[in-house]
């Protein structure tokens, strides 16, 4: 029987029980998700579904990322709600590839993890599955494994087996409507051009548990403890003098509750030159290279090739800011007399981040 995994959460647990229902079959994982956004999200959830078949010995084939395919697929539905129209063109799509595939392989039948997360409608995916399956001569399995107490033992497998529970289903559109309704910015889209991991994200979770494979292929023993915080992102911002743009670095954590601001440095102490507006203060950049042990010689090279997020934060301390302290704070390379125009556009919101804890 060919299985087509849409995420560990769904087919670890999924997986044990179509063992026990169909003894006698051999099953053939196939993870096919071209709706899954962005592609770093793709990877992370592929290789936890990799890391969960090698433990229940079942056999992975990795289907084509065709994103752009889905996008045309999808095309003028996008603002459909979860478990609406896009939904049902998503699962077609899906469905399809994955008969042609049980076909190719010479499976006589199909199934799909998607039956069991509680985000689907099994009416819905049954009626596509059983149709498109049948234009290819395969038959479609159609099984309740969240009945009687199923989504909390699937819950308990996933968390037993240490796997990545990812908090939204998959695709750009579905993900949008989640954050509106949250309050919260796409901070999964964020992917910054200096290369920088930033607390919270996607890539900073792919280096997690790419590091728990590390551990585990060692034999060490570890855990993965969630923790909440606050985020920060930097959208965009700029400093210039007499409509020039100066070059300039927003250091993490700098906010404005107005996004534009014009004013004069007034004062300086301790490498700090503090502005009359919005408790900015500036830092020249030989400033910064003291608190950071850096030696960039421009700020066009700080831009190229920042330190690690976590220094910066070291720096907002050692210049003299405390931690729970969100003025903004930018470094210029001279910092100069005359009135000054700011405009910084970032966002904060509470989160929740994850840790590995070697034991």
């Amino acid at each position: 029987m060919l299985v087509h995994i849409c995420c560990s959460v769904d087919s670890h647990y999924f997986l044990q029980r179509l063992r026990e229902d169909f003894p006698n079959e051999r099953l053939v994982g196939f993870f096919y998700d071209p709706n899954i956004h962005p592609y770093s999200e793709y990877r992370l959830r592929l290789m936890d579904v990799e890391r969960s078949c090698r433990k229940l010995g079942v056999e992975l084939i990795e289907g084509e990322y065709d994103y752009e395919s889905w996008l045309n697929a999808v095309r003028g539905l996008e603002h459909e709600p979860e478990k609406g129209a896009r939904c049902s063109v998503c699962f077609d799509r899906r469905f399809e590839v994955s008969a042609r595939k049980a076909r190719e392989l010479g499976e006589r039948r199909m199934t799909s993890t998607l039956l069991t997360s509680p985000k689907k409608s099994i009416e819905q995916l049954k009626e596509a599955g059983e149709r498109i399956a049948a234009k290819e001569g395969v038959a479609f399995v159609t099984v309740d494994y969240r009945a009687g107490g199923g989504t909390q033992r699937q819950q308990e497998e996933a968390k037993k087996a240490k796997l990545y529970r990812q908090d939204y289903c998959g695709c750009l559109f579905g993900l949008t409507q989640q954050r509106v309704q949250q309050e919260r910015p796409l901070a999964e889209l964020f992917d910054p051009v200096d290369g920088r991991t930033l607390p919270g994200s996607i890539q900073e979770r792919l280096a997690l548990y790419e590091e728990r494979l590390r551990l585990e292929e060692a034999g060490r023993n570890y855990r993965i403890v969630r923790h909440k915080f606050l985020n920060w992102r930097l959208l965009y911002g700029w400093v210039k003098r007499k409509k020039e743009t100066l070059p300039s670095h927003i250091l993490p954590y700098s906010v404005m509750k107005r996004r534009y601001t014009s004013g004069k440095v007034e004062c300086e102490s301790g490498g700090l030159h503090c502005f009359n507006r919005e408790e900015v203060r500036f830092m020249t950049l030989a400033r910064y290279n003291a608190l950071a042990g850096t030696d960039y010689a421009s700020l066009e090279a700080l831009f190229s090739s920042p330190p690690a997020f976590g220094l910066e934060l070291e720096v907002r301390q050692k210049a003299g800011l405390d931690p729970w302290d969100l003025s903004p704070l930018v470094v210029l390379e001279e910092v100069p007399e005359g009135k000054l125009e700011i405009l910084i556009e970032s966002e904060t919101w509470r989160d929740v981040r994850e840790k590995l804890v070697p034991l």
